[in-house]
């Protein structure tokens, strides 16, 4: 079984056992979408929702981030962790939106790059969430952890995994397949201690008989 092939069963035996998987963060716009991605970074999608809850009361407008005092905005998502450089950049993003794109939250990868705090992982989840545009594979931990796993990439780099992926994965499983990682990440392929014997894909993983 080659990459391709194996991509493919994997997707397919996932999708049976995952058949609803999607984002899990709350958010009701773009502007939420990208705040609470920026904010996942090296934290829980649970513990991003706790604090949006108040935040997205709080900050409704572009302009209450692009005009946030800094500090009462660090205090506000202190518990999400690297509080200060995702309130800097969350602020300066939200003034560069204002400044460059009207307001609006960009929709082509190209400019959402030019955001602090964005990258392609961030990028490729509002793109395709909010404005259903599907530009690549959001590769987060779980994406990284799994593939490797897997023994569908052995490249570090997200970009590098990213890009190979999209060689191996069907254009039209891009988004879902994301999601596919991270629930079963979650539940079975987890980073300490994966759950071999519950593992469905077993058969096809070169790390189970490890």
């Amino acid at each position: 079984m080659n990459k391709k092939e194996k991509s493919q069963k994997i997707i397919s035996d996932l999708n049976n056992e995952y058949p609803k998987v999607n984002v899990t963060l709350d958010f009701v716009n773009p502007l939420e979408l990208l705040v609470a991605t920026i904010l996942a970074a090296q934290c829980t999608d649970v513990r991003v929702n706790i604090v949006t809850q108040d935040l997205f009361k709080k900050y409704k407008k572009i302009e209450d981030y692009a005009n946030a005092d800094l500090s009462e905005l660090e205090l506000d998502i202190r518990s999400t962790g690297f509080y200060r450089n995702k309130a800097k950049n969350i602020k300066n993003t939200c003034q560069i939106i204002l400044d460059k794109f009207n307001g609006v939250v960009p929709k082509t990868m190209e400019e959402l790059l030019t955001l602090p705090g964005v990258a392609r992982k961030t990028a490729n989840i509002v793109l395709s969430n909010s404005y259903g545009i599907i530009a690549g594979i959001a590769v987060d931990t779980h994406t990284k952890r799994l593939t490797q796993r897997l023994g569908l990439t052995d490249q570090q780099n997200p970009v590098k995994i990213e890009n190979e992926l999209m060689e191996l994965v069907p254009k039209e499983h891009w988004h879902k397949f994301t999601y596919l990682m991270v629930e079963h990440g979650r539940k079975v392929c987890q980073a300490k201690k994966p759950l071999h014997d519950e593992c469905i894909l077993k058969e096809i993983c070169p790390s189970s008989t490890l």
